[in-house]
């Protein structure tokens, strides 16, 4: 994991890394204030995307997103993000070698002491590859 990961997990905490860390399931944490730009991913995520995490830092989730992601469902990921509500959904996402996958994930708010939401932890699992 790099410095700027490291940095930027610091709020987070290290019990919440550590979880993250052993997940079966692919956990990615944006933050807020860097335009949703993914800022950690475990292994996991690494195993069902085939992206690096290293490559993945600083991008926006919407990359792994192609032709027959479905509009619908990224509509609703955005109304319920943009009310700082919790978000469930299936759609098909893609490999970094072009494959697509079936996934079911959630995205949930983490709010920072006053209440605002300063991240988003998204957990995904494939259903169908």
């Amino acid at each position: 994991m790099g410095s700027k990961e490291i940095d930027m997990l610091e709020g987070l905490g290290s019990s919440f890394k550590a979880i993250a860390d052993a997940s079966f399931d692919s956990v990615m944490i944006t933050a807020v204030a860097q335009n949703n730009e993914i800022i950690y991913a475990n292994e996991a995520f690494e195993t069902l995307t085939g992206y690096k995490v290293n490559d993945v830092i600083g991008k926006d989730p919407a990359f792994l997103q192609g032709p027959a992601t479905d509009a619908g469902t990224i509509d609703r990921l955005r109304e319920d993000l943009g009310a700082d509500r919790q978000f469930a959904g299936r759609t098909i996402n893609y490999r970094a070698d072009g494959s697509p996958f079936i996934m079911h994930w959630r995205i949930v708010p983490v709010r920072a002491g006053g209440g605002d939401v300063t991240h988003h932890v998204a957990i995904q699992r494939v259903i169908v590859s």
